[in-house]
């Protein structure tokens, strides 16, 4: 629902979205979508599509780009036209000894926000975020499994398995694929997910504990449980513990506050560590 205010912002924010000044037309995307000032998507369509000409120049960091795409999404425009073009975007830009791409973010947000949009096939969006998956750029590949959690269905399910056992280069790329997963499966993906709790996995291990605990799945905190009884390695019981702590579960909670008091040292430890995650679990209460 538009706020009082939003009325009389319309105009100001209009001539801001055409300041030829980048981060000037980002904070006016930004306050449009806060005031869902919907009357204002065909000013920021057409920024957005200015902020291309000559992009490194006209929208550096793609700040621009990255607000207005960002704002579409929140005010749930639905038509892919901008945000196919957003994903496919390169943008070169210089730094020392070289230059590297700076339009990764906005690939990222322009691909979450494909499945909400009501003129693409669903197979359409698939192909685009199955061929995000082998980007170079790690936080677009996470960005696409997001996506894919997002659009849910088997096929999401199929692919993002195969990515968790292909794995890849960021272990956190490998926890946003389990945790989609989780999101799309719920506890049917327990015991995939179960594979990768193991010290030999590396972060990997680490990831899929946090996305079981973030998860909240029904079984998801007994299966950290029966993890913490074998698990090697401080540091992947320490990440056991922490996805406890996400869970927010009662029983792991109170688990949690009996090794703080109780446990050795280093399990005591590193269990008020995790709950201090969230100030009001009582790290030492009984």
């Amino acid at each position: 629902m538009r706020s009082a205010g939003g009325a009389s912002a319309v105009a100001p924010l209009r001539k801001a979205l055409g300041d030829r000044v980048n981060l000037v037309a980002a904070k006016a995307a930004e306050m449009a979508a806060e005031l869902r000032l919907e009357e204002l998507e065909p000013d920021l369509l057409r920024t957005f599509d200015r902020l291309f000409d000559n992009a490194a120049k006209s929208d550096p960091q793609c700040w621009g780009k990255n607000a207005i795409a960002r704002a579409l999404k929140e005010m749930d425009y639905d038509l892919a036209s901008p945000f196919l073009r957003g994903a496919a975007h390169v943008q070169m830009e210089p730094v020392w000894g070289g230059s590297r791409d700076t339009a990764g973010p906005l690939r990222g947000i322009c691909l979450l926000a494909l499945p909400g949009c009501a003129d693409i096939e669903r197979g359409d969006v698939m192909r685009h975020l199955v061929d995000a998956l082998t980007e170079e750029d790690p936080s677009v590949r996470g960005d696409a499994a997001r996506a894919m959690g997002a659009m849910g269905g088997d096929e999401s399910a199929l692919v993002l398995r195969v990515k968790a056992r292909v794995g890849d280069r960021e272990a956190a790329v490998t926890g946003q694929v389990l945790e989609s997963l989780l999101i799309v499966e719920r506890a049917r993906a327990l015991p995939f997910v179960k594979g990768f709790l193991d010290a030999a996995a590396g972060e990997a291990a680490e990831e899929a504990a946090l996305a079981l605990g973030n998860s909240r799945a029904a079984g998801a905190v007994e299966l950290l449980m029966e993890a913490w009884e074998t698990a090697a390695g401080d540091t992947l019981r320490e990440a056991i513990l922490r996805g406890l702590s996400l869970s927010r579960d009662e029983g792991a909670l109170a688990f949690l506050r009996k090794l703080a008091n109780e446990g050795r040292e280093r399990d005591a430890r590193a269990a008020r560590a995790a709950l201090e995650l969230f100030p009001d679990s009582g790290a030492t209460s009984g």
